[in-house]
């Protein structure tokens, strides 16, 4: 067996590569992967999944050796990857983006961590090419993320990663078609215990179509994702300190009453009980979200 396979306990590897409208810089892309992957000394097939693109995205992957997947119609960024593990015919998958900005010559890197880990991440730490849109709501969603998972996170949506492909299988129902499910699959994979590695990489400016990031329409998904994650990974962990603070102000509040005015005051009883119902309804909800998850 070649000592590469051995080091990377990676018999196969399956290269998912979602695409939509990029036409202009798939193609080295492609070039680059095949490149680094037939100097890997792995089994491998990369795949190519065109969302529904407009223009000759699908054409210009069919030109090189590669399984290109079309949609009828654009469906997400989430979708085309579900797409394309389906069609996965290794036990591992590895995706990165189609417009230029990952570099395929990282992916050994990740590869040699494949003996220990489940999932391995590229984590675009310290760059200069991250479009400064994105920085404010990526920062709050990873505050978010790192307080549901209990640790740190170093990249929290990063598209550039590698996955046993039995884990996203796993967790396939609760995983989103759109950009979320890059940080939905962290979550899951961290709350599940699965062993997961952050490795340090590096970004180009995108080569491929222009990026579809608006400021308030993105704004606006990125509070709905930080609710989904809530909701379906740690609920009680946001209620319960919510119902905590209620229930400390009813307490204080009374004994203000008692002391300067010799009564109890009734706005307490109605605080106290809100709190308590805040506190339940927390309790009910990691429930439902418990039950969510384990649903296949």
């Amino acid at each position: 067996m070649n000592s590469r396979k051995e080091q990377n306990n990676v018999a196969g590897l399956s290269v998912i590569i979602p695409a939509y409208n990029e036409e202009s810089g798939i193609a080295k892309v492609l070039e680059e992967i095949l490149l680094t992957m037939n100097n890997s000394n792995i089994d491998y097939e990369i795949i190519v999944v065109d969302d529904g693109s407009i223009d000759d995205t699908a054409l210009v992957a069919a030109q090189f050796p590669v399984k290109v997947i079309q949609h009828p119609y654009n469906k997400g960024y989430g979708a085309a990857l579900k797409s394309g593990v389906r069609e996965a015919a290794h036990d591992c998958v590895f995706n990165m983006d189609a417009d230029g900005q990952h570099r395929p010559a990282d992916v050994p890197r990740l590869l040699k961590h494949m003996d220990t880990f489940d999932m391995v991440v590229g984590s675009r730490e310290a760059n200069l090419n991250q479009e400064w849109i994105r920085k404010p709501g990526k920062r709050i969603l990873s505050l978010v993320a790192n307080y549901l998972s209990n640790m740190k996170i170093p990249d929290v949506n990063s598209g550039f990663r590698l996955i046993r492909k039995r884990c996203v299988e796993e967790f396939m129902h609760i995983l989103p078609n759109g950009f979320s499910f890059s940080t939905t699959i962290s979550l899951a994979m961290i709350h599940a215990g699965y062993n997961v590695k952050y490795v340090p990489i590096n970004i180009a400016r995108r080569t491929g179509g222009k990026s579809r990031v608006k400021q308030f329409r993105d704004g606006f998904a990125t509070i709905l994702l930080i609710t989904r994650c809530i909701s379906l990974f740690n609920p009680l962990k946001i209620f319960a300190p919510v119902a905590g603070a209620i229930l400390a102000f009813s307490i204080l509040f009374s004994l203000y009453g008692i002391i300067f005015y010799g009564s109890f005051p009734k706005t307490a009883i109605v605080t106290f009980l809100t709190g308590i119902l805040i506190l339940l309804f927390g309790i009910l909800a990691d429930q439902v979200a418990a039950i969510r998850r384990d649903i296949h």
